[in-house]
């Protein structure tokens, strides 16, 4: 009788162990990804998949500087976009310090290649003043903060899906990811504040950006 409990023991113990390898197999499964010769071939890219085949709309702003910026021209560049408010306090302190770092750690060839833009989402507020001084204390005075009046500024929100913080009343309420689009204008990946944004993976976008539509 003792004999066959040790037994019955040892094969629980066995089964516990067999179980604890499977779970072990599948959690590295899902970190390393689907590794299988027939899945889908791993995305270079670190930030999530936007909608295939969407190119940047085309619009021509003024920066807080007052100098002309026009999307198409910087065709033959990777642009990084995303939308901002000076009074926000949540995500956008948070995407332009980001931005800022990632476009500090390109290599000079690259970054001079590399177009950083934030285009205002409540330009009531942002006056080349307010925006100085906002960028100056993320030391994010390289990127290019672009601002119009609400009727200018609408249509591009449409065009590129942004819901603005004017609509919502809100300076903490508005969408905030940023875009990276290629040397052609193609939306290649998306990053979000919080969830995949950082220097070195928005730093390593733009370089496959620039590398894969070279």
């Amino acid at each position: 009788m003792m004999v066959s409990m040790w037994r019955l023991l040892a094969l629980a113990a066995v089964g516990l162990l067999s179980g604890a390898i499977a779970l072990g197999a599948i959690f590295a499964a899902r970190e390393g990804g689907d590794r299988s010769p027939n899945g889908p071939p791993p995305r270079p890219y670190r930030g999530s998949e936007p909608p295939t085949g969407l190119r940047a709309p085309d619009f021509t702003l003024r920066d807080y500087r007052s100098r002309p910026v026009r999307m198409r021209t910087l065709r033959g560049r990777v642009v990084l976009l995303s939308f901002v408010d000076t009074k926000c306090k949540e995500k956008c302190p948070i995407v332009t310090s980001v931005m800022a770092a990632a476009f500090r750690r390109l290599p000079p060839a690259q970054r001079a290649q590399v177009t950083p833009l934030l285009m205002s989402v409540d330009p009531r507020v942002d006056t080349p003043m307010s925006i100085r001084r906002f960028l100056a204390r993320r030391r994010a005075l390289s990127l290019d903060y672009l601002i119009g009046s609400v009727r200018r500024l609408r249509p591009i929100w449409r065009a590129y899906g942004i819901a603005p913080a004017v609509d919502s009343g809100d300076a903490d309420v508005h969408s905030s990811d940023v875009r990276v689009f290629d040397r052609l204008g193609n939306w290649v990946s998306t990053q979000h504040a919080g969830i995949d944004l950082t220097p070195a993976n928005l730093a390593h976008d733009a370089l496959v950006a620039l590398r894969r539509s070279a």
